[in-house]
């Protein structure tokens, strides 16, 4: 057998260098950021159903290139929002009368049934942050501003489906609820819709204290279900005008 001598004192080997400290790379924010402005010009009507969408107006509006605009309308297709069709670009989707009446039929049972679930499980904690965000809604309301008091009254029932947890019922709701969140904003256009709105939302608060699961999924369910019967002549009026059916 070889040997070999020893001529020196065992190496150490060299501490691995540590990588060096970068800053996040803010494609992620701007990504997120790009879906939820487009989101949110669906959700108010600045984009109507069926509307044509230009890539170079909205890249100019936004001020971004072509790629995180067509990544972000790629999501917006996976939710149901943004048709994209070969050739042709994408558009706004549009929703027949019998899928907006099946949607509200389905969604009025996923709100009942989230507000059964979290009478059960809501902490004091966040009782106080939907009781608060029923103030901040009666506040818009007062200023007219229905944006302000839409992302509130929605705000309001996302947090009970929250409360509620159970994970599968919430991936349902938010997938439903996407697709309607437009039709849902137009409902309250009218003064009307929106004092009824306010009614509702107070019963809510009430029966959210008292704990009372079954008083709000009633309350809950004639919500979602009024909603339904605000809107349908909307969208047969959309059809009528585009002469679509």
């Amino acid at each position: 057998m070889q040997n070999f001598e020893n001529d020196g004192p065992a190496v150490s080997p060299a501490p691995p260098v540590a990588a060096p400290s970068l800053p996040r790379l803010a494609r992620p924010r701007l990504h997120d950021t790009v879906v939820e402005h487009l989101r949110q010009f669906i959700v108010e009507g600045v984009f109507a159903p069926g509307t044509k969408l230009n890539e170079r107006e909205l890249c100019e509006t936004l001020g971004i290139s072509r790629t995180p605009l067509r990544e972000a309308l790629k999501v917006l297709a996976a939710e149901g929002l943004v048709d994209l069709l070969p050739n042709r670009g994408a558009s706004i989707s549009r929703m027949s009368e019998a899928e907006v009446r099946e949607s509200f039929e389905l969604m009025s049972g996923l709100e009942a049934f989230s507000g059964e679930l979290a009478c059960e499980r809501i902490t004091a904690a966040e009782l106080a942050q939907i009781k608060a965000l029923h103030y901040a809604m009666l506040a818009c309301r007062a200023r007219n501003d229905l944006p302000g008091y839409y992302s509130r009254n929605q705000e309001i029932h996302d947090r009970i489906n929250e409360a509620a947890r159970n994970t599968p019922l919430r991936q349902t709701y938010q997938s439903i609820n996407r697709r309607l969140q437009a039709l849902r904003f137009r409902s309250n256009q009218q003064r009307g819709k929106w004092d009824d709105a306010v009614e509702d939302h107070e019963e809510m608060i009430r029966a959210l204290e008292a704990r009372d699961g079954k008083r709000l999924a009633v309350i809950l369910k004639r919500h979602l279900l009024e909603k339904r019967d605000a809107v349908l002549p909307l969208v047969s009026g959309d059809h009528a005008a585009s002469g679509s059916f």
